[in-house]
């Protein structure tokens, strides 16, 4: 079952095309990675879906429902939750108020407590801190809270962008094994890494994208076989196509 569908997607900051004529979808459950250099598209990709920046043309769906009109905060209620690559934690309120936040369109006090301490479980540093203003996490930390904060909206699809920039292999190792985690729970998620083999090793379906436009997409034994990774990422690739899945 599609949860996500992406079709003819059109990005444009003033005269500038940052996506052009994307399409994808992500099926319900599933992992799918979304890869490419910098400045291919992927994060405005995200920003589309988030209501954050408007698209000039094509269609977001989710679960049947026409998103390009909603307003962020109503994508968030429908069941999409987006962690940026700056994590945007509130420096200066705690690690719970920052969760606290995550939780500001529901109203259910006993579940919110709840999925607060299913989220310390999950990260047990953050148990830890629980009181320390945000501020003074790693990154690694800031990155947990980002993912945990973003949880609190109980989405039905979870956005992460480049979620191991910054990090130490280790602290990313621990990051990857909780997004496996979260994936194996129910949660759908789309998943926007420039590293590709860390993204390839985990996901069900990638896509790869280039200077806007989708060049390649399937498993990742396809994406492989393709040949187009290292061509997109070293700037080798002009007017490549790919198949979509």
């Amino acid at each position: 079952m599609t949860l996500l569908g992406i079709s003819g997607l059109e990005v444009f900051y003033g005269a500038v095309c940052a996506l052009r004529d994307v399409t994808l979808s992500v099926g319900q459950g599933e992992i799918v990675a979304l890869i490419g250099p910098n400045g291919a598209g992927k994060t405005s990709l995200l920003m589309a879906v988030a209501g954050i920046v408007k698209p000039r043309a094509g269609r977001i769906d989710f679960d049947g429902a026409e998103l390009r009109d909603k307003q962020p905060e109503a994508i968030v209620a429908a069941g999409i939750a987006q962690v940026p690559e700056s994590r945007d934690v509130f420096t200066k309120l705690t690690v719970h108020e920052n969760l606290l936040i995550g939780a500001s369109l529901r109203s259910d006090r006993a579940a919110i407590q709840a999925d607060i301490e299913r989220i310390e479980a999950l990260f047990p540093r953050l148990a830890e801190r629980r009181k320390q203003p945000a501020g003074l996490l790693s990154g690694g930390e800031q990155q947990m809270l980002a993912i945990g904060r973003a949880m609190m909206s109980r989405p039905r699809l979870l956005m992460l962008d480049e979620p191991s920039l910054g990090l130490a292999p280790v602290v990313t190792d621990a990051v990857f094994e909780t997004i496996a985690g979260l994936q194996a729970s129910g949660t759908t998620i789309l998943l926007v890494e420039q590293n590709s083999e860390r993204a390839l090793s985990i996901c069900h379906r990638a896509y790869l994208i280039s200077a806007g436009a989708m060049v390649a997409g399937g498993t990742p034994d396809e994406i492989h076989a393709a040949g187009t990774v290292d061509a997109a990422y070293f700037g080798l690739m002009s007017n490549a196509t790919g198949t979509q899945p």
